[in-house]
């Protein structure tokens, strides 16, 4: 069985092209290498012994898009990562983020609608919970008026898909809301690979263990927390990949209770900052320099997921801890570094 992955080459894409192939789907690979690298192919072929089909493709020209389908129109499920995600950038840039955001999930949706078996997964994120009022976070929790362009994107992109599920009944879409993916695949053989200064914390805290950083600074140590950092969920990225392929074969089993489903992916529990760089001084031995500086613009308390809805109705649930999660990430860093 054949399935679309877009920006496939990126952080969660590759990992998740990973784990499809280790089930036996033939994956194809749409991807404009705007913020990935086109070596993440061979990690991906060393990791699974299988080469993907690869497109390199804009989905914002609608032409090609059509083209691409025309081609490929046996595919049976679509997994949408492609867009661009800097809550930062998104502010400064607030009509590049619409324009790559919606508008290639348009043209997505409206090729998608023309194919026999019209199976979307949507790649979300619990920015849409804004602050939430309570802790953890349920599926039913109130959407919040967005931080940022970007978190408003991820609004509107599961309104669009709710809208366009509500008229089409043979559209079967999952919106997959992630908490903070991190980690990297345990064969350092693809991770995380920020161009520039990195926008996540990990790679922050792994670029200043292995000395590209000076010391890391921790946006704000007066929050209502324990220890007065943020917190956050952090979920290992394999544990995220895999959770994509079950609600691809929910769908293609046709298991879903509607044609629109969300779940949250995290691990339920919440990590502070400090407690991220404990972490990391564990499965190091390095002791991390940081500092505290002021708050970010955006950034919220706390936020960490109920992740019944999905061990329950979706049947996953992560496997991996917060300590797995940054030895993989420091071990990639350390390849990526050829030290």
């Amino acid at each position: 069985m054949k399935v679309l992955v877009t920006g496939g080459l990126g952080f969660i894409g590759s990992h998740t092209v990973v784990e499809l192939q280790n089930k036996g789907f033939e994956v194809v690979i749409i991807d404009n290498l705007s913020n990935s690298s086109i070596e993440v192919l061979d990690g991906i072929t060393a990791i699974t012994g299988v080469k993907p089909h690869f497109e390199k493709l804009d989905l914002k020209e609608k032409v090609d898009v059509v083209q691409f389908f025309e081609k490929y129109n046996d595919i049976v499920g679509v997994i949408h990562f492609a867009a661009s995600k800097a809550v930062g950038e998104s502010v400064k840039e607030p009509l590049m983020y619409y324009e790559n955001n919606i508008g290639t999930l348009v043209y997505m949706l409206q090729e998608v609608s023309k194919l026999d078996k019209q199976n979307f997964i949507f790649s979300s994120s619990c920015t849409v919970y804004g602050q939430a009022d309570e802790l953890p976070i349920t599926e039913n929790a109130p959407i919040k008026p967005a931080e940022s362009p970007y978190g408003n994107t991820k609004q509107i992109g599961e309104e669009i898909i709710r809208d366009t599920c509500k008229v089409n009944d043979n559209l079967s879409c999952i919106a997959l809301r992630y908490f903070n993916p991190i980690g990297a695949h345990p064969s350092a053989e693809i991770g995380e690979l920020p161009i520039g200064v990195p926008q996540n914390l990990v790679p922050y805290i792994t670029q200043t263990g292995i000395g590209m950083r000076e010391q890391l600074s921790v946006f704000g140590g007066d929050y209502e927390t324990p220890d007065g950092t943020c917190i956050r969920d952090y979920i290992h990225v394999v544990d995220l990949a895999k959770a994509h392929v079950i609600a691809l074969e929910r769908l293609l089993e046709e298991k879903n209770l509607s044609n629109y489903e969300v779940f949250n992916l995290g691990t339920g529990k919440g990590s502070s900052v400090l407690e991220a760089i404990q972490s990391f001084d564990r499965v190091s031995g390095k002791s991390l320099k940081y500092q505290i500086v002021g708050r970010r613009e955006g950034d919220i308390t706390a936020a960490y997921a109920d992740t019944t809805k999905a061990n329950d109705v979706l049947g996953w649930k992560t496997e991996l801890t917060l300590d797995d999660a940054m030895a993989s990430a420091w071990k990639w860093e350390q390849k990526i570094r050829n030290t």
